[in-house]
């Protein structure tokens, strides 16, 4: 996983699609989805923390 779009996939694998059209928004519902994957243990952990690090990186760009 290296991009935003490996995030969005694994998301969608799990059925979740996200987009509201407010980028920080995506990005914030998109952290709470992987946060809550994780917590139900059907991520593992290094999916979680490169997830959340793509996911920062992308909020901090703009």
């Amino acid at each position: 996983m290296k991009t935003l779009y490996d995030v969005m996939q694994l998301l969608k694998n799990f059925g979740t699609i996200i987009y509201t059209g407010d980028r920080q928004a995506d990005l914030d519902l998109m952290e709470e989805e992987i946060k809550e994957l994780y917590k139900q243990q059907f991520i593992s952990a290094k999916e979680f923390s490169t997830a959340l690090l793509i996911l920062r990186q992308r909020r901090n760009e703009k």
